[in-house]
């Protein structure tokens, strides 16, 4: 009850953004509880070292154009990672023909989905027999839909003030390595906490930037 809660509070804030990068992205509008059963919307980092709301590996994330560096890991980057899932969700899609199906690989590997349907002689992910969890994950995914699309029918009685607002920030580009993250954020009216809070893809006290980069960095208002 009390996890469900926070995946209310939080979905407040976050489908805003998660939405439309779906629907931009030609993806089902559910796959933004697929980012609530990887992570519960936080940013958390699991056992094997998966991060961010949509929990891609170290070496996973630069197939799908997340930059993992000393000072910078995309993972963590909402737009961008959302993004990066859209992409293995499309490919998926493309390879087997269901977004069931993908939704499945998101949590096996693709190769895992594949090897399962050919050993098993079938073609949907309902009749496929897999391991407990991600014989569940589908499942999980259409129950956590139920009640968060209708949270009053489950018991759930949150209002506007109960709810986490959506972060208001404007962008600042910089294009040239910044020494010291403390005091950039000070020059642009904030702290380094606060900056952090709304850009926790910044890894470090500093942000090197390569020659012809540059990177959108948020200022809280």
């Amino acid at each position: 009850h009390s996890s469900t809660i926070l995946y209310l509070k939080r979905a407040s804030r976050w489908f805003p953004v998660i939405e439309p990068i779906l629907e931009e992205e030609g993806v089902p509008s559910d796959f933004k509880y697929l980012a609530v059963i990887e992570s519960g919307l936080s940013q958390v980092v699991s056992p094997s070292g998966a991060s961010g709301f949509w929990q891609f590996m170290k070496r996973t994330a630069p197939e799908y154009g997340l930059e993992v560096s000393s000072t910078v890991d995309e993972r963590y980057h909402v737009e961008k990672s959302t993004r990066a899932a859209c992409a293995y969700l499309k490919d998926a899609y493309e390879k087997f023909g269901s977004w069931v199906l993908a939704a499945a690989s998101y949590n096996m590997g693709r190769a895992g989905v594949a090897n399962a349907l050919r050993d098993q002689q079938v073609c949907t992910y309902w009749d496929l027999h897999l391991n407990s969890e991600t014989a569940r994950y589908v499942y999980r995914l259409l129950a956590l839909r139920e009640v968060m699309d209708r949270p009053d029918g489950y018991g759930f009685h949150l209002g506007k003030s109960d709810v986490y607002a959506p972060l208001q920030s404007r962008v600042v580009e910089v294009s040239t390595s910044v020494s010291n993250l403390a005091t950039f954020a000070s020059e642009h009216g904030t702290t380094l906490r606060e900056l952090k809070a709304v850009n926790p893809w910044l890894r470090s006290t500093n942000l090197y930037v390569p020659d012809g980069q540059s990177y959108e960095i948020r200022i809280p208002l």
